[in-house]
């Protein structure tokens, strides 16, 4: 059993309308009742009352993690289905409006959202976030820094919200550039030490602009609730085994970066400046696109870069017993991520019918069907 590096997974969802597959305005009070009944503290509601949050228990192998998230999954669309709801795991959801979104009712989301006016309202977003534990808390700044050039991948692998309102935003990943529309977003900053990040969130809230680190949001970041490092660059997966794919690997790099502190040590503002241009080139062009690498002075494909890094952490993935996990990203090479998937069937929907609100609706549907598998 590997007792190091032990894994959490949370997901969130877009809750909608069994049949039209729309979102919600407001969240049905016995729905969230059962729900919490049924996950306990494994689920949770978020700022807007259309989505909602799972979560997995700490975890010694990937497997495990896949196994309670089927079974998250597979009890939520249960309970939802008894209200005759469903839900969707995407960065976004391809026909939502914000303007029709509700703020859930908490204190500390009437804050957030008289601190972020519109662009509260805006967070129209689902992700996914991946726990690695790291107990010192040196350990996890080091690391932070340090995993800045490879953080572009993850975003690449997890691409599913080319969709927004409707419309082809020509990207394949819309979510991250909605939502760094918010403050204390994007990649963090090169801090070198704890002192140093704790220096930082000291100086926020001492000036009342933040009341703590949990309102920190960038790509990757110390947890504040449990001794991690929380990765939330990804999309929110619709299929469950490209989450834990993505969560297996991130899991090995971490590792990887302990087990080799030169690796990335003297990265500097150049490196942290190419790997915001790789980001967005990764919302950009999923998959399909290309990195900037400083060191070869030419652009790599995003495949080649994914390739490299599963072939330089596989003794990491097979010390902690997830080689057949990682092996699955290179299925998402080969077969293409969610955004892929959905703009495919738009348009064959939309070349067999002549309909947009047709081919939209064949994008939904398959989401919602392969969200609860």
């Amino acid at each position: 059993m590997i007792e190091e590096y032990r894994i959490g997974i949370e997901e969130e969802y877009f809750i909608v309308d069994g049949e039209t597959k729309g979102t919600l305005r407001h969240m049905p009070t016995a729905f969230m009742e059962k729900a919490r009944e049924a996950l306990g503290e494994r689920v949770s509601g978020e700022m807007l009352q259309s989505q909602i949050e799972v979560m997995t228990r700490p975890h010694d192998s990937a497997a495990e993690a896949r196994g309670e998230l089927q079974g998250l999954r597979r009890i939520l669309g249960g309970v939802a289905a008894d209200f005759d709801l469903a839900f969707l795991a995407a960065g976004t959801h391809p026909t939502a409006s914000w303007q029709c979104g509700k703020k859930t009712p908490t204190r500390r989301y009437d804050g957030l959202m008289h601190d972020l006016q519109m662009l509260g309202e805006r967070n129209l977003l689902c992700g996914l976030h991946v726990h690695v534990e790291l107990p010192d808390p040196d350990t996890r700044i080091d690391v932070m820094r340090r995993i800045i050039p490879f953080l572009p991948v993850f975003v690449a692998l997890s691409t599913s919200s080319p969709f927004w309102e409707s419309k082809r935003t020509g990207l394949m990943g819309y979510r991250l550039a909605a939502y760094d529309e918010l403050p204390r977003t994007g990649l963090p900053e090169l801090f070198e030490s704890a002192r140093d990040y704790q220096d930082y969130i000291d100086a926020l809230v001492a000036a009342r602009a933040i009341r703590d680190s949990s309102y920190v949001w960038w790509t990757i970041r110390p947890s504040q609730k449990h001794p991690t490092l929380e990765l939330r660059a990804p999309d929110s997966c619709t299929r469950v085994e490209d989450s834990v794919a993505i969560a297996a690997l991130y899991r090995a790099v971490v590792r990887h970066l302990v087990r080799n502190p030169k690796l990335n040590a003297g990265i500097d503002a150049v490196d942290r400046a190419i790997a915001v241009e790789n980001k967005w080139r990764a919302q950009r062009y999923g998959i399909h696109g290309s990195f900037v690498d400083r060191d070869a002075k030419q652009a790599i494909p995003v495949a080649q870069a994914v390739e490299t890094l599963i072939d330089r952490v596989a003794e990491d993935a097979q010390a902690l017993g997830s080689r057949q996990e990682l092996e699955h990203v290179r299925t998402i090479l080969g077969g293409g991520t969610s955004a892929d998937v959905q703009i495919a069937i738009y348009q064959e929907a939309e070349h067999r019918t002549g309909n947009r609100g047709e081919a939209l609706r064949a994008v939904t549907n398959w989401l919602a069907h392969t969200s609860a598998q």
